[in-house]
């Protein structure tokens, strides 16, 4: 595909307005409108009008599409992803536990340093470590600032390192683990296998930048995917069939995390409410099967 530079001027809100009734688009109440332009950005919003394009080449509208049906979409996705920041806080935190108390355990309070404990030494030395001395020498927690007065280590124990490092570092170095015993225990503890774990690892990792950077997940194809678990330790979803590259899936994946880190969690409810509140939007769209609320898994 031959490339070209990019040429679209900059417009003002009142010509994005003028432009987006041109196009097909109504506005029944554009001061809202302008307000919304104005504070969340044409650019953000026009990801939620997508759907309702007739021709996405010439960006024409559907008739009767509405302005504010995108912005019902675009409050959806933001109490989605905060909804899903809540429970992936709780799941974030249980990990990071098993994880400091397995390591811990197994290779006491500085074994997370010994490149013995990983599958491939090379990676400690080349990633991990200057990793986790980046991330050391960051902090400006309470506890690391007594750390450094006090003692002459140059890292701190597992149980302080692992609460400092960011859950992308975590993750990577769950998955430069050994496998074996530990290993397994930490997977099997949230009802998984090793594998599994590992990748639903990365995946909410992924999915917790994307609702970080407060980007449209409502019906976004994602690029990091969780795998299906061939053998699951806990109530699983029976249609198998669905795309496990839609928000639906990531839905799945964290009320089975929920099981084990907060059996009594509302997820659910909140799920169900959020769409009974905004009845004009299609679950499909973002992966849900149909009868999808009679499977065991998704009663409270």
């Amino acid at each position: 595909m031959l490339k070209t530079h990019y040429s679209k001027p900059a417009l003002s809100f009142q010509r994005q307005i003028q432009q987006l009734k041109a196009r097909g688009l109504v506005i029944q109440n554009p001061q809202k409108a302008l307000h919304l332009l104005q504070s969340i950005s044409y650019y953000r919003l026009s990801g939620y009008w997508y759907p309702l394009l007739a021709n996405k080449e010439k960006h024409l509208f559907k008739p009767g599409a509405q302005f504010e049906n995108c912005f019902k979409l675009y409050r959806f996705d933001r109490e989605l992803r905060s909804t899903i920041t809540s429970e992936l806080e709780k799941i974030e935190i249980a990990v990071r536990a098993k994880i400091i108390y397995n390591l811990s355990e197994q290779a006491g309070p500085f074994g997370y340093l010994s490149p013995a404990i990983y599958k491939k030494p090379q990676q400690f030395h080349d990633y991990l470590h200057p990793k986790l001395n980046e991330e050391y020498a960051r902090s400006d927690e309470e506890f690391i600032r007594a750390f450094r007065i006090k003692y002459a280590n140059p890292l701190p124990p597992s149980w302080m390192a692992m609460k400092i490092v960011s859950f992308g570092t975590l993750s990577r170095l769950f998955s430069y683990l050994k496998p074996g015993r530990e290993k397994r225990g930490i997977a099997n503890h949230f009802g998984l296998s090793e594998s599994v774990f590992e990748n639903w690892l990365h995946c909410m990792v992924y999915l917790r930048n994307i609702c970080a950077h407060h980007s449209r997940l409502w019906n976004r194809t994602l690029s990091i995917q969780p795998q299906l678990p061939l053998s699951p330790k806990r109530i699983f979803i029976q249609n198998k069939n669905v795309r496990s590259d839609r928000a639906y899936f990531v839905l799945v994946m964290i009320r089975y995390m929920l099981q084990t880190v907060n059996p009594k969690s509302d997820f659910v409810q909140k799920i169900k409410a959020l769409l009974i509140k905004y009845s004009n939007v299609d679950p499909q769209a973002m992966g849900f099967p149909s009868n999808w609320e009679q499977e065991p898994f998704w009663q409270q």
